[in-house]
């Protein structure tokens, strides 16, 4: 192994130019530098390690075995220097990290996350997107968004981290004057007799797979009399006698003065709220600092 005293780095790039193309004119093209000044430095290099480090020949150079050592360590120096110099380059632009979420489910922590990520990161600039969860998939396959808050996935999708943050539990939805909503719980054969109101079944396929799934264990088949696509309009729809409507007890919290809510007994599987990213995203310091102050702020709502 090769003991690297202090050289200027571009001896090494210059050391590396000429390694790969193996010849000292082509490389001397290829960094824009005069051959013989590139000869020069190369000798500086050696005369500093004391080593020899290429063979000349007539029209090539071969690397010494001293000079492979220097090559294999010289290209991760030069590596990690590049990594270092871009990471300094983009905290002097300042943090952007862009967020998709859904309101009903981020609710509480989103926002105190994203306090706490804004006061040690005060040049950040946080975008929030309200969006479905297939919209939030799919921007953030093709890295239009850096990190989602949305329902957990139990299928272990290709290219995601995926970290659990806080499970809820469903409760009924019902209109104030719903003969329904003088029930403290709410059987899911009554419910079933009810009109029900649902998030679309293309945007949310978890939830139409949790609760379809929970009804057919107890042999319901639901009236579907509405779908929509989000919280406000689909607890609009409870407001005005539409129907009924399964929702999170994170939800229920949020419309609370809009609608009276019940429990369900017994109710579907608990909902696991989850925030998503990239794994080529993995090495990011502000997202994994972002990432813990969602789940900081998720135990709080536990």
């Amino acid at each position: 192994m090769v003991m690297l005293s202090y050289m200027d780095l571009r001896q090494l790039r210059y050391f590396v130019a000429v390694a790969e193309t193996g010849n000292i004119r082509t490389a001397a093209k290829r960094i824009f530098l005069t051959q013989p000044a590139l000869s020069r430095q190369i000798k500086a290099l050696e005369t500093e390690i004391g080593q020899c480090l290429l063979e000349r020949r007539a029209h090539s150079v071969h690397l010494t075995p001293v000079g492979e050592g220097l090559l294999r360590e010289a290209r991760e120096l030069l590596q990690h220097a590049d990594e270092v110099l871009e990471r300094v380059r983009t905290a002097g632009r300042g943090v952007r990290l862009r967020v998709g979420y859904a309101p009903s489910l981020a609710s509480g922590i989103l926002s105190v996350a994203v306090e706490n990520f804004t006061q040690t990161h005060p040049d950040a600039k946080v975008e929030l997107s309200d969006l479905s969860t297939g919209e939030m998939l799919a921007e953030l396959e093709s890295n239009k968004l850096d990190i989602i808050l949305t329902v957990g996935s139990d299928t272990k999708a290709p290219g995601l981290k995926w970290t659990p943050l806080v499970r809820t539990t469903w409760k009924l939805a019902i209109n104030r004057k719903d003969p329904l909503a003088r029930r403290t719980r709410i059987l899911p054969d009554q419910m079933a007799r009810e009109h029900m109101l649902v998030f679309c079944q293309r945007d949310y396929p978890e939830y139409w797979d949790i609760i379809t799934g929970w009804l057919n264990e107890h042999r319901q088949r639901p009236r579907i009399a509405g779908e929509y696509d989000g919280a406000e309009s689909l607890m609009t729809a409870v407001e005005s006698g539409l129907g009924v409507a399964v929702v999170t007890a994170r939800t229920a919290q949020l419309f609370h003065n809009r609608a009276q809510f019940r429990i369900l007994s017994p109710g579907p599987k608990p909902l696991c709220i989850a925030a998503a990213y990239r794994t080529d995203r993995g090495d990011h310091q502000p997202l994994a600092v972002f990432v813990e102050d969602l789940r900081i702020a998720a135990q709080a709502f536990a």
